[in-house]
């Protein structure tokens, strides 16, 4: 069954993906946030209402699969309070979850994986607001 599903990864393999998926298997990460260019880049299709894929750890291990409840796109200034929160990662206002998430998307990390050394975001930056349930194996 877990090899009829498409994996899901967040963050890149190291101790951010280790403290979501901590924050996922706790039930506190019920959200996350991408960037449009990162679908758009890929030529991947947006989530979609009922998609389901198989979350992996920094190990590559299958820790559970995700099922998607919500999906919108918004410009990052549109983000709001319970998105934020409801990211698991401690944040109590949007600023903090913007300056948190611009940390990573300005990080050399993200920079290389998309081959622009100087990319930044701004209000305007289209994003992809996902809420999803959680079923652990």
């Amino acid at each position: 069954m877990l090899d009829d599903l498409p994996v899901s990864e967040y963050a890149f393999p190291g101790p951010l993906r280790d403290q979501l998926i901590a924050a996922i298997r706790a039930g506190e990460k019920t959200t996350t946030t991408s960037l449009l260019l990162d679908y758009e880049r890929e030529n991947d299709p947006l989530p979609s209402v009922g998609d389901r894929a198989v979350v992996i750890d920094s190990e590559g291990e299958p820790i559970g699969i995700e099922e998607i409840v919500h999906v919108r796109r918004a410009r990052l200034a549109e983000v709001d309070l319970p998105h934020a929160i409801a990211e698991g990662e401690g944040f109590t206002t949007v600023a903090e979850w913007r300056e948190g998430h611009e940390g990573f998307w300005h990080g050399t990390e993200y920079r290389a994986s998309i081959e622009d050394p100087s990319f930044t975001v701004d209000d305007d930056t289209l994003a992809v607001l996902v809420r999803f349930r959680f079923e652990p194996i």
